[in-house]
């Protein structure tokens, strides 16, 4: 499976997520006072900080946390947003790159594992729409299925997206240190490098047909013992 074409843009843009809308991917895990609060989910970097607080009270108070987890909440998803307005303003070569996003999740008793290409070009892109087309492809049931795959993406875009800053970056002192150099390919090499490191993905993004049945997606229903038996591993290692 191949998320849908390049929009068009070429050369620098300024930092932002390579999708339509930009959202950044959050995730905390916090334990305090023996109790444990895991989430994951997008937020708009436009957003006034002040709705940070309004949203740690009321999760505090839907879940019924102690008060400290307040503090806790806001200040980890201040810090991240914090780590992604950092490289706004900067440049972000994007060009002609077809990456390969990988998917392993299991949400609930719903296991899926994916492999497809992604875009990085299309800023138009909407993981959220993708992911409800592939679970309803798969015939995936669960309806927190759809907004996992979707934050899956998200987190491997913005992991690329950074990633292409730093290209950026070197591509411009690799042009002052060397006359004539071209950027073209220094940027290219040195982005797909990095990818290679990211994703252990040694041969081309392009699948060879022979290959095809190897990235069929797979889903898998667990049973309720292999659910308790994954939890208690994910709290051990946790711990």
């Amino acid at each position: 499976m191949k998320a849908s074409g390049s929009s068009g843009w070429k050369g620098p843009v300024k930092f932002r997520m390579p999708t339509a809308e930009n959202l950044v991917p959050i995730r905390l895990d916090i334990q305090f006072e023996g109790q444990r609060y895991k989430d994951a989910f997008t937020w708009n970097p436009s957003d006034p900080d002040s709705e940070i607080l309004v949203f740690a009270r009321r999760t505090v108070k839907d879940l019924k946390l102690p008060q400290a987890f307040n503090t806790q909440i806001s200040q980890s998803i201040q810090s991240q947003l914090a780590d992604f307005r950092a490289y706004e303003g900067q440049d972000m070569y994007t060009g002609e790159k077809i990456i390969p996003i990988k998917l392993d999740l299991r949400v609930n008793h719903t296991l899926i594992k994916d492999q497809f290409l992604w875009d990085l070009n299309n800023f138009e892109s909407d993981p959220e729409e993708f992911a409800r087309t592939l679970c309803k492809d798969l015939g995936v049931e669960d309806p927190e299925v759809g907004p996992a795959v979707a934050f899956a993406i998200r987190e491997q875009l913005y992991e690329i997206a950074v990633q292409s800053v730093t290209s950026a970056r070197e591509s411009r002192l690799s042009k002052k240190s060397r006359r004539g150099s071209d950027y073209g390919s220094a940027s290219k090499a040195g982005l797909s490098m990095d990818l290679v490191k990211l994703f252990s993905f040694k041969s081309s993004v392009v699948r060879k047909r022979k290959d095809l049945d190897f990235y069929e997606p797979m889903v898998d229903m667990l049973t309720n013992e292999e659910v308790d038996a994954l939890e208690g591993r994910e709290e051990r290692h946790a711990r």
